[in-house]
């Protein structure tokens, strides 16, 4: 009892209208979704030449303390970890093209995080959030919502890559396929019907299930591990394995992905972070993240943390949706997800079983959910419904957030001046284009 009182102080449960068990039970489903970053981060960094057992151990602990601080701090079901895309610029880019160490790319990494943090403490950060209008912050989060529900159904197997085309059906004679199609259908109807724990429920359902189905490969979806745990090998030789020598002797070669890794991870992270808490409905009255400067701070220090211990840049991750639709509201949600990630390191046999098909049919559903905003849009003002689309679109089939929300910008931008709203024009709003005019020519001089 003293125990649920403490939570209930620290983490304002009542006031969010949650509780410790529901709070726990979407820590788990946000884990759950987001666990295969534990396999896939190692196996991508460690072409660079660093440790796969090292990149094992940095990439729990960044996840873990991340998390934790965003958690503690922010009182923010969000989760944390290092991103997607940007390990993948950093081993296949920035290593393995320009030929820098990857010791340079961690000091690369720090320094960025130390700029972003910087900017986080002093408030900037809020104040260029501030700059966006309405219109933009709404397809924020619907841009996110559709990459959400594109990821989940390209992990379902039913949307694939095809040569020439932006996506294509997949193969519906393929049994994962079609497990992961059942799964769409019924975890809706499991939210529908209010079963506690219904995201999570999916999860495991499929995962057993997927014990008995074969792959297009020939093998069962879900590959039972002989031992459930296993003792870890610690090894630290990642830990602040720096090279200032050499970033400071190739400043003028690393500059422009410098620049790159700091536009991306700034916008990218923030409306991560506004989508997430947005639908979440914990917004304040004037649309603005409670306690902004906490939230932004836990985002950079994430970082710092994650290049200290030897890992890319850490960012808030999409899949904290899933244990918002879940109903977590609180920091409670983050001290699970963290708690879950140090248990990782023992438990890893059993944790990478889950098959990608097994959180598709959450994915495609709080995608779905978080693409509510739509319903918001004014179709009937070109400057408030083209934007917002433009994004939503763009993000999707270019699968980069970043440019969705430059071409969103730039929409904005011309129609209000060309249905002559000049006050809308403001000098803030100009500067947020130049800087996305900057993040397109950086990024198409690294790609």
């Amino acid at each position: 009892m003293r125990i649920h009182r403490f939570l209930d102080r620290f983490f304002h449960l009542h006031g969010r209208g949650t509780t410790a068990g529901r709070e726990m039970i979407a820590g788990m489903t946000t884990f759950a979704a987001m666990s295969y970053i534990i396999v896939v981060n190692p196996m991508i960094l460690s072409s660079t030449g660093m440790d796969k057992q090292s990149l094992l151990l940095a990439t729990v602990v960044s996840a873990a303390v991340g998390t934790l601080i965003m958690a503690l701090w922010a009182n923010l079901p969000i989760a944390l970890a290092p991103g997607m895309g940007t390990n993948i610029v950093f081993a296949q880019i920035l290593v393995g093209q320009m030929g820098v160490s990857w010791q340079t790319g961690l000091t690369m990494v720090f320094l960025n995080a130390l700029i972003f943090l910087g900017l986080s403490l002093t408030r900037w950060r809020e104040r260029i959030i501030a700059a966006f209008p309405e219109p933009i912050k709404l397809g924020m989060q619907c841009s996110i919502g559709a990459f959400v529900a594109y990821l989940g159904l390209k992990s379902a197997g039913l949307v694939v890559a095809v040569p020439g085309s932006v996506a294509g059906l997949g193969n519906l004679g393929d049994h994962a396929a079609l497990l992961a199609l059942g799964g769409i259908v019924a975890t809706p109807l499991l939210v529908r019907w209010r079963v506690p724990g219904a995201l999570l429920i999916s999860i495991v359902a499929i995962t057993i299930a997927g014990s008995f189905i074969h792959g297009a490969d020939g093998k069962v979806l879900t590959l039972w591990p002989e031992h459930m745990a296993a003792v870890p090998t610690i090894k630290t030789d990642l830990i602040g394995a720096f090279d200032f020598h050499q970033f400071l002797s190739k400043f003028h070669l690393l500059l422009p992905v410098t620049l790159y890794f700091l536009l991306s991870e700034f916008f990218a992270g923030t409306a991560t972070l506004f989508g997430v808490t947005r639908r979440a409905n914990l917004l304040t009255a004037s649309g603005n993240l409670p306690d902004a400067r906490a939230a932004f701070a836990s985002d950079a220090l994430a970082s710092v943390v994650g290049a200290a211990v030897g890992t890319s840049t850490v960012t808030a991750y999409v899949e904290s949706v899933a244990g918002v639709e879940s109903g977590g509201r609180t920091g409670l949600v983050g001290v699970t997800v963290a708690v879950l990630f140090a248990l990782s390191l023992f438990l890893a046999p059993l944790i990478t079983i889950v098959p990608v098909q097994a959180t598709a049919p959450a994915l495609v559903l709080v995608g779905f959910l978080m693409m509510e905003g739509l319903r918001e849009i004014d179709l009937l003002r070109l400057d408030a419904s083209i934007p917002p689309l433009l994004m939503t679109l763009v993000t999707v089939l270019t699968t980069d957030l970043m440019v969705g929300m430059a071409f969103g910008c730039f929409a904005y931008t011309l129609l209000v001046a060309a249905l002559r709203r000049q006050q809308k024009v403001t000098l803030a709003m100009l500067a947020l284009d130049a800087v996305f005019v900057l993040y397109l020519v950086l990024r198409n001089s690294i790609n």
